[in-house]
């Protein structure tokens, strides 16, 4: 008798946290093992750096030109690189600024949340969601609170 042997696919998520801020690594690679399997990407590899307001702004002025610090950058690996989905750099510091996101929601959200909202804002960009017209903006902030309020108890 002929047996099918069932074997389940793990992503590999790679996290580097260059900071002495805290976060919660396992509860992060749930909501990113979550949201791969959600979106079909369960055998990709995602890595995530967590920088301060310094190195970031490094980084936003080399990739893109611009002098300031941001809260995330993503950077897209794709089939040429394996499955390599690619990297999410987040500013662990932009998140201590709650002020930045009242726009976006109704009440100030707790620090952890807006590490995970912004951690998702990042996954979206990787998997080809853009944020470069209003529409598209308004689109992806929907997905990231969304997929949030869905998975995420914090």
């Amino acid at each position: 008798m002929y047996r099918q042997q069932i074997k389940k696919i793990i992503s590999v998520i790679a996290i580097n946290n260059t900071t002495q801020q805290k976060i919660n690594f396992k509860k992060t690679q749930q909501l990113v093992e979550k949201f791969l399997h959600i979106y079909s990407k369960t055998d990709w590899e995602v890595s995530i750096a967590i920088v301060g307001d310094q190195k970031m702004k490094r980084l936003n002025k080399l990739y893109r030109r611009l002098d300031k610090t941001t809260d995330v950058l993503s950077f897209r690996g794709g089939e040429f690189l394996g499955r390599y989905l690619g990297e999410i750099i987040i500013n662990i510091n932009y998140l201590q600024h709650p002020r930045r996101y009242q726009e976006i929601f109704s009440r100030q959200p707790s620090r952890e949340y807006l590490f995970y909202f912004i951690l998702i804002h990042g996954l979206l960009h990787l998997i080809g969601y853009e944020d470069d017209s209003e529409l598209e903006r308004k689109n992806m902030l929907d997905l990231g609170r969304n997929f949030l309020k869905k998975y995420c108890r914090s």
